[in-house]
This record gives structure tokens, C-alpha cells and sequence, in this order.
């Protein structure tokens, strides 16, 4: 049976960005395809400065809001990265495997530690590295897939690649993945900036529709988005890229596709006001159900310690192995 892995980070609250672009496929398709791992890496959460507290909380929320989703604990695991030692102790290995060059040519390490140092700040070693973890995250489990962005593309790549050198210096140890883009919605773009993406951890949340937002947030959002010259409503990402956005992120909740639902809005505004009322029918039912998983908190608590314990189960044999290969010693 194929096997997939994927996770968030919990650096911010999950947009809808984070739901249409990854969240719901998991939940409507992917963990009933497949043997399907999902975690809250939230050792990613600390590459850059961050409180301890936000981090504990972030983390629960995520958690909350991928079973408020829709993922069955039944049809699927659902665990906190960091209960599961198995990461830190492989991505250590492939650390040993990977290159300095290989680590600084990735996209987002340039631009993150470039922000860093814009502020004046120092750049962790861990944002350095950290893809590496993310590598371990996904060969522990012999993930065959990782359904990711298009942003996310890259770190399966370096992936591949380690896993690939890793059976050829030591002997075959780990699958190979592959990465699995969602068919549309990719990359959810701000409102505020449709070109850039529609990041959990940006400054200002003006262009930013999070999961918990209130009804009435959503919509103010969306009809205060960023449109383009012109009053034609036509899919163009390149000419038009606020009105695109918006009808990727209308096709994308009420079906369809953004070239068709082109020629169905006469004004940038009617087009807003769709959009707005088909996010919030979206919303409606996960919110209800985040309520409902927030007044039950030991539910929760159970769900994440037993996908913790079967992902460890999943985890440890590959790992192991992995130590052997590379010429350490058994514990005795």
C-alpha cells in the first residue's frame, strides 16, 4: 500500500491557504488512499526566535484544526513531531550525507536568513539545516509520497537526493519519494500581495483569511483584496494577478475551474462578494467542529499519543537499519 507523509508548522494559525492548498486533499483524499502519516512538526517552529508558550500552543491548535479537517485518527495518523525521537535521530545521519552547498542553495533558507539579517539579526544553524529534518521526517517512514505545495517541491527533491546517495554509499535503506501537488489551489496567494504567497507567519494579516476567522473578518478580507487595472474579470496570472487569485480561490471552495468562472462575474466586486460568501460556507462546518474538539481537550490529547505511538512503531525499524548501514554500533 503506498505510503504518504506530509505536515504543518506551527509558526502561525493555518490559513486557507494552508486548507485549500494541502489540508482538505489529506483529509478528502489522501488518508483514504493511502497509508497516510500526518504530522505538526513542530521542531521546524524553531529555527528562528520564537516563545516557547506560542510555540505549545500553535502546535495544539494545528492539531485541532487538522482533525476539525476532517483527518480520521482511524483512517490515519496524526502526531506532534517532536514525540517521536526517530526524527532528530535520522536527520542527524543525513546531516552526515548532505552537503554546505546543497543546504545553501535552498530557496528558503536564502530567503529567510536574509530577512534575518535585514532586521539586524542572527541566522540559527538550524535554518541552515533544517531541510535535512525534513528529509528525516519523510525517509523514516518510507514515505512513497508527499503531497506538498509547489513552494515545497524543492525539500522533496533534496529528499530524493539523500535518500538516493544514502543506498549507494551504505546500501538500499530508504524509499525514494516523490512529491504529489494538489490539482488546484496550489499556492493561495495574500490578498494584500498576490504575489506572494498567503504565509501563516507574515507580519500583517490584512491579506491573510485564517481557519478561525470570524464570518464577518472573511468577508472584509476578501472584498478589501487587491484587484488589478482594468474591470474585465478574466484568469490571467501575469496581467490580472489579484482578480486570478480570487477566482482560484472561489473554484477552488465551490468547484469549477478559475478559466470558467471567468466569464460568470460582470464587476471585480461581485466577483469579491462570491468569493467572500463561498469562503465562509467553506469555514462554517471546520470552525464548528474546531469548537467542538477545543470543549474536549483529553480527546485531543489521546488522538495525538497514540498516532505519536504508531508512527514510533513505523519509524524505529527504518531508522535502526539506517544506523547500521552507516557503521554504528547496536546498543547492546
Amino acid at each position: 500500500m503506498t505510503r504518504i507523509f506530509s505536515g504543518v508548522k506551527p509558526t502561525g494559525h493555518l490559513t486557507l491557504g494552508n486548507y485549500l492548498g494541502a489540508v482538505r486533499q489529506w483529509a478528502e483524499v489522501d488518508q483514504h488512499r493511502a497509508d497516510a502519516l500526518f504530522s505538526v512538526v513542530d521542531l521546524h517552529a524553531l529555527t528562528v526566535d520564537h516563545d516557547p508558550g506560542r510555540v505549545r500552543r500553535l502546535s495544539k491548535q494545528a492539531a485541532t484544526l487538522l482533525l476539525a479537517s476532517g483527518l480520521d485518527p482511524e483512517a490515519c495518523t496524526v502526531f506532534v513531531q517532536s514525540h517521536v525521537d526517530e526524527h532528530a535521530r535520522l536527520s542527524y545521519l543525513l546531516e552526515c550525507v548532505a552537503t554546505d552547498g546543497e543546504m545553501r542553495r535552498m530557496i528558503q533558507y536564502k530567503e529567510k536568513s536574509a530577512r534575518e539579517r535585514e532586521r539586524g539579526g542572527s541566522v540559527r544553524l538550524s535554518l541552515l539545516t533544517y531541510p535535512v529534518l525534513m528529509a528525516a521526517d519523510i525517509l523514516a517512514y518510507g514515505a512513497d509520497e508527499v503531497p506538498v505545495g509547489d513552494d515545497q517541491t524543492q525539500h522533496v527533491e533534496l529528499s530524493r537526493d539523500l535518500a538516493v546517495r544514502f543506498n549507494q554509499r551504505y546500501g538500499r535503506t530508504f524509499v525514494v519519494p516523490r512529491a504529489t501537488p494538489p490539482a488546484v489551489a496550489a499556492r493561495v496567494m495574500d490578498l494584500q500581495d498576490p504575489a506572494s504567497k498567503m504565509g501563516k507567519s507574515h507580519d500583517s494579516g490584512a491579506g491573510i483569511v485564517y481557519l478561525l476567522d470570524e464570518p464577518d473578518v472573511v468577508r472584509k478580507k476578501i472584498l478589501r483584496a487587491v484587484t488589478d487595472s482594468g474591470t474585465e474579470v478574466e484568469y490571467d496570472r501575469e496581467a490580472k494577478p489579484g482578480v486570478s487569485n480570487l477566482l482560484e480561490i472561489l473554484a477552488a471552495c465551490a468547484g469549477g475551474n478559475p478559466e470558467g468562472l471567468s466569464g460568470v462575474y460582470e464587476s471585480y466586486g461581485a466577483l469579491k462578494r462570491a468569493t467572500a460568501e463561498a469562503v465562509v460556507e467553506l469555514l462554517a462546518p471546520l470552525q464548528k467542529r474546531h469548537k467542538e474538539l477545543v470543549a474536549d481537550p483529553a480527546y485531543v490529547e489521546e488522538v495525538l499519543r497514540r498516532g505519536a505511538e504508531r508512527a514510533r512503531e513505523m519509524a524505529k525499524p527504518t531508522v535502526d537499519a539506517a544506523y547500521r548501514a552507516i557503521g554504528l554500533l547496536p546498543p547492546t
